[in-house]
């Protein structure tokens, strides 16, 4: 498949995708003194991991949230009929919008809403007829909504699409929250953090068959049972970092396609690592994501025993 180059966020990627057997190189690095932190450990790192999981399903469960989503829908060039008839290019929950609700008019990465006569549509509460909808390679698209069906646009390299979210899909009505491992606080690690001088970047791919080139400001290097493993680190935004990784529970226990960590950022050369709040991709709760891949050097050849399970509310 050609390999297209994206120029907008890793953040904003999202299909289905259900890979697994992922093939593991082991990720070494020179010696590092990076054992697990003896502090805020017990009682303490517990209610921490416990806190960060409260808000972690409490996001899940909002309106906006992943699993709200019911539809992915890529353009054509010109126009393109939006309603609840299955010959729409954008096909909107049948019983809650009308056969024919309007049309989107695609020029380039350009997207036109025109709203059908009789069909009531709204953005920020006020009703529209006509308006622009911005994308969220732009940054925060313009989401309008048909009583509990909403709509925005994204775009993907030179793809641009409608995402649609329904407040009332059973996926996300019946969501009882997520299957994690024991907290366990031998994975959490106080790692040393390699910065890259200067800066460079790496190729990050996606479930779409493109890569993007991620900004990557240093690598996490970190110690397990006598092994040095390390992860290549992309910029989280405010001196952050977020990394995706796979390891040998990837498949099995855990999402096929790896899973994602955040961290706060370095300090003093040191970086917490905790793999307790290792979390799915959108693409393991939905279809309708385009999820970044782990890049090869952060397969690990590792058993990562923490964080969270493969979600038994997946679509496969």
């Amino acid at each position: 498949m050609t390999m297209v180059r994206l120029h907008s966020s890793f953040r904003s990627l999202a299909l289905s995708c259900v890979l697994a057997g992922l093939a593991f190189s082991p990720a070494v690095a020179a010696r590092a003194e990076s054992p697990a932190a003896p502090a805020d450990t017990g009682a303490a790192h517990r209610q921490d991991v416990e806190s960060w999981r409260k808000e972690r399903s409490d996001g899940l469960r909002k309106d906006d949230g992943w699993l709200s989503l019911v539809g992915l829908f890529w353009l054509d060039e010109g126009e393109n009929r939006f309603g609840s008839d299955p010959s729409a290019r954008v096909v909107l929950p049948a019983g809650k919008v009308p056969a024919n609700a309007g049309t989107l008019v695609r020029k380039g990465n350009a997207v036109t809403l025109r709203v059908a006569p009789g069909a009531k549509v709204t953005h920020q509460g006020k009703p529209v007829t006509e308006m622009a909808l911005d994308t969220d390679a732009e940054g925060k698209p313009k989401v309008v909504e048909m009583g509990p069906v909403s709509f925005f646009v994204i775009q993907r390299g030179d793809r641009v699409g409608v995402r649609v979210r329904d407040k009332e899909n059973p996926a996300l009505t019946s969501f009882h929250g997520m299957d994690n491992f024991p907290i366990d606080s031998s994975w959490r690690f106080e790692a040393r953090f390699e910065p890259y001088q200067p800066a460079k970047s790496i190729p990050i791919p996606n479930v779409l068959g493109q890569v993007s080139d991620m900004p990557a400001p240093g690598a996490v290097v970190f110690e397990r049972d006598g092994r040095i493993y390390r992860l290549d680190a992309i910029d989280g935004g405010e001196g952050k970092l977020f990394l995706i990784f796979a390891d040998q529970t990837s498949g099995k226990e855990t999402y096929g396609a790896g899973r994602f960590l955040d961290t706060d950022a370095p300090r003093d050369g040191r970086v917490v690592v905790d793999f307790n709040k290792s979390y799915n991709p959108p693409c393991a709760l939905t279809p309708y994501a385009t999820c970044p891949l782990p890049p090869p050097q952060n397969r690990l050849a590792l058993r990562v025993e923490a964080g969270e399970k493969t979600f038994a509310g997946g679509h496969h």
